[in-house]
């Protein structure tokens, strides 16, 4: 069957090791483009009548696993991994051990239009692909490119007890592990045992997003637990190297695969500890003029309480308290609303 958004998957724009263009006046240049988009068009019809998703159920008991990489269209190390994974699974070099896997492409409509001298811009088609999980907004009237994707990947995601989605990030940034809001998939991500720097936030002001979704967002619901993983930065080797062993080290603790061939498969050792970063508010966006008056490195720390670090017309935002952890800054396609930077501390 056909997917509205997601038909004919081309093969995206031509692999640039220089630094991109800015995709507007305004906007600084991306940093280099180390990552070939991978062709997925082989995996669109995976027999589940759903354009990109493709389901092995092993009859054996166990979990119901969901993998999903490209929420964003230029997001492109979650699809690397997750295509070398299906080659495995097509080549009879793995399968499942037990319970059911489903593994997802989910904006391919926003990934056709990656182009490597304007790689922000294909980040969706109309919005957030992940901003769009609450019922209100899924079952509503509203429509667009995204909200027609999400209401087809529903019914997967709503039948999935365990959830990994891979994601990167606009800006140079160690990788961290999203928790959503909920400690205890800070507590499933410290069995995983990667990355090192764990998050738990408050959720986007802009909307519900996948990990939140149902039993995944409730604290008593320990059956269901998912991760979101940021890699590194978009286009980054090593973001590549972290989506790898985030889906290879997960379906071991899921128990879909088996010790020895998740030792086989991982390229990167352990992090010798795991840290955890709770935010306690977002930095939103008032109007096209937010800007930064600090370095935007991600995880740095400014030290003292009541530091300015951004202003939006006459508004300036201030750090709440001592040591202020600035997590994932960004202001490439920042819109008013959008979230600039959130802002924590180590609980450690």
């Amino acid at each position: 069957m056909s997917s509205k958004g997601t038909t004919g998957a081309k093969a995206p724009a031509a692999l640039s090791t220089a630094t991109a263009k800015a995709a507007a006046p305004g906007v600084k240049a991306a940093p280099p483009i180390e990552l070939k988009p991978p062709r997925i068009e082989r995996w669109r019809d995976g027999g589940t009548g759903v354009d990109y998703v493709l389901a092995w159920d092993t009859g054996q008991p166990g979990p119901r696993v969901m993998i999903q990489a490209l929420t964003h269209g230029n997001e492109i190390c979650g699809a690397i991994a997750l295509d070398w994974l299906l080659g495995q699974i097509a080549a009879g070099a793995w399968r499942p051990a037990r319970g059911r896997l489903v593994c997802a492409f989910a904006n391919v409509a926003a990934f056709q239009r990656f182009d490597t001298v304007h790689p922000f811009a294909s980040r969706c088609i109309d919005e957030d692909l992940n901003r769009v999980w609450a019922d209100e907004v899924l079952l509503g009237a509203r429509d667009s490119a995204e909200l027609r994707r999400a209401r087809e990947l529903r019914p997967f995601v709503d039948a999935s007890e365990l959830l990994l989605d891979i994601h990167s990030m606009s800006e140079p940034c160690a990788p961290l592990m999203v928790c959503g809001t909920q400690d205890k998939n800070a507590a499933y991500a410290r069995q995983l045992g990667l990355p090192e720097i764990l998050l738990i936030d408050t959720g986007h002001p802009a909307g519900l997003r996948m990990v939140e979704r149902g039993g995944f967002g409730d604290p008593h619901d320990l059956k269901h637990r998912a991760l979101l993983i940021e890699c590194g930065q978009h286009w980054e080797a090593a973001a590549a190297d972290i989506a790898h062993d985030a889906l290879v080290r997960f379906l071991g603790l899921t128990g879909l695969a088996d010790a020895a061939w998740v030792q086989a498969n991982v390229r990167l050792p352990l992090p010798k500890k795991q840290r955890l970063v709770r935010v306690t508010e977002p930095v939103v966006a008032r109007s096209k003029d937010f800007r930064f008056l600090v370095p935007t490195a991600g995880l740095s720390v400014i030290p003292k309480a009541g530091t300015p670090i951004a202003e939006d017309g006459e508004h300036v935002f201030v750090t709440p308290y001592d040591d202020t952890v600035l997590v994932m800054p960004g202001t490439n396609n920042l819109k008013p609303g959008g979230t600039a930077v959130r802002l924590g501390r180590f609980e450690d």
